[in-house]
């Protein structure tokens, strides 16, 4: 089981193997493939630092403790009609994507996002409505 936060729902859709540092970058791609490979994972929704911030880079102000992230982190859940402590399978939370979500809102929730401008994340929406999974990471 992984737990998650919000946020990261999203930003899963759209990861194409980059990230925040190398270490980073193998986390995610590691619990990436995990999902994409087993969509019936076991998902705890957490509120705050989750199995994705673990290996954030330690360089500064802690990204994963800033109130913007927790509030898209509200945001996401609330979209998703999801909420901190449940456990459900990824493939549970792809197919609330399917009901709940259009690539257009990745604009207004994920709004200041530096990642939102490459586009990515809403085409992994599109890629999730289309019943095609989580992309291949290379």
């Amino acid at each position: 089981m992984y737990t998650l936060r919000g946020h990261h729902l999203f930003c899963l859709l759209g990861y194409r193997g980059m990230g925040y540092s190398q270490e980073y970058v193998e986390n995610m791609t590691r619990l990436h493939r995990s999902l994409r490979d087993n969509p019936k994972t076991w998902i705890l929704l957490v509120k705050g630092p989750d199995n994705l911030c673990e290996k954030y880079p330690n360089s500064g102000e802690y990204h994963c403790l800033d109130k913007h992230i927790y509030e898209r982190d509200a945001a996401i859940l609330e979209k998703l009609g999801l909420r901190i402590g449940q456990i459900l399978k990824w493939e549970d939370i792809e197919s609330r994507i399917r009901k709940n979500v259009v690539p257009s809102d990745i604009q207004s929730i994920c709004e200041s996002c530096s990642w939102r401008t490459y586009g990515v994340c809403e085409q992994g929406v599109q890629d999730i409505l289309d019943s095609k999974g989580l992309r291949e990471v290379k």
